[in-house]
């Protein structure tokens, strides 16, 4: 069983938790290819949320290629990217983070060293 932790309190959405704590779990290898994800109702009443919270997550999930939603198997971790997509995103993404730090006195250097730690946080699982 997949073990999530949802901030109540955050002003993120609970369905965009459930989808980051799931990418960042396919990343440090907790969930592989092939893997089934609890299904909606499982999750839902693990967590303590609405069903439709968790099937937005997993829909986004699907649409941003990291399952595929399968009948009888459910929500099942299916990595399929275009790399050229993924390092357009990545940019994007990136870039709202970095202004925000740049707004806040954040140097290159500072910057650098946050992304080489979470990046070795990722690889350490691995190796």
């Amino acid at each position: 069983m997949i073990v999530l932790s949802i901030d109540f309190n955050s002003e993120e959405a609970l369905y965009m938790q459930l989808r980051n704590q799931i990418i960042m779990g396919i990343a440090m290898e907790e969930y592989k290819e092939g893997d089934s994800l609890p299904s909606v109702r499982q999750l839902a009443d693990s967590i303590g949320i609405n069903m439709h919270t968790v099937n937005k997550a997993y829909s986004v999930l699907r649409q941003e290629g990291f399952v595929k939603l399968d009948r009888r198997k459910g929500a099942v971790v299916a990595l399929s990217y275009d790399k050229i997509q993924a390092l357009n995103e990545l940019r994007q993404n990136m870039n709202v983070v970095l202004a925000k730090g740049i707004c806040k006195g954040i140097s290159r250097e500072e910057a650098h060293q946050i992304l080489d730690q979470i990046y070795d946080e990722y690889l350490g699982v691995r190796f």
